[in-house]
């Protein structure tokens, strides 16, 4: 009996970003990424429902947006100076822009932090939303 050999990855398609590359492919109902900034290299794999999909925002912020196969939709934003966020199920686009919630308004460095709308949706008692912020929320 011959051994099975594993599926062939389809082509990696590559991505740029800023300081970001980024190179995702699928393996079988996997998907694969890699995203490298610099010497760090990081890589996830997952099976999806949807995506991965990445956009660039302002030449410098990469977005990694994907739904799991048993979740909720999840972004991943991953700035410059080697901070990132991350969301799952809240987030949303409007007119091509992503909105995401107020509290994370804070934890965007300042130079990017028009480059995203932000919602009033979610109230925690962790993370409340101070009354001032709500005047900068998507209505």
């Amino acid at each position: 009996m011959a051994a099975g050999a594993p599926a062939l990855a389809e082509d990696k398609a590559t991505f740029s970003c800023g300081a970001f590359k980024v190179e995702n492919w699928r393996s079988g109902d996997r998907s694969y990424w890699t995203i490298a900034r610099g010497t760090e290299r990081t890589q996830e794999d997952e099976i999806l429902k949807k995506g991965p999909r990445f956009e660039c925002i302002d030449g410098a912020v990469l977005a990694l947006e994907f739904v799991p196969a048993h979740g909720l939709a999840f972004l991943d934003l991953y700035f410059p100076d080697g901070s990132d966020i991350g969301y799952g199920g809240q987030h949303f686009e409007r007119n091509g822009r992503f909105v995401i919630p107020i509290q994370a308004r804070a934890r965007i460095p300042e130079r990017f932090r028009g480059a995203f709308d932000y919602h009033c949706r979610m109230e925690m008692p962790a993370d409340p939303i101070p009354a001032e912020a709500r005047k900068d929320c998507v209505r």
